[in-house]
């Protein structure tokens, strides 16, 4: 897959998922581009809704509500309240983790 990732920084960018995509599925650039919009539009649809998202064999997206907390402001060193907020993680399936980390 040439020209899939960023080589300085090793990003698989949305471009280069939409030409690997297209490489793979032997379809039109646009054709493959509308594909990775459409599922990445699916999964933040999801995640705006409340729901969290699973693929199997890659992993799952899930919603967790922070609390508000202390911090810091590391320049001033003035003490402040984080806010709390929702955030998005992202936690690599089994399969997926055991093909990054193989024991061997």
């Amino acid at each position: 897959m040439s020209g899939t990732a960023d080589e300085s920084a090793n990003t698989l960018t949305r471009a280069g998922l939409t030409e690997a995509v297209a490489e793979r599925l032997d379809v039109q650039r646009r054709f493959a581009a509308t594909l990775v919009d459409d599922v990445i539009t699916l999964i933040s649809e999801a995640a705006l809704r409340g729901q969290n998202v699973k693929i199997v064999g890659f992993g799952s997206f899930n919603l967790r509500d922070k609390r508000s907390r202390p911090g810091r402001n590391p320049r001033t060193m003035q003490d402040v309240t984080i806010t709390a907020r929702r955030v998005l993680t992202f936690r690599a399936s089994p399969a997926l983790r055991s093909a990054l980390n193989p024991r061997g």
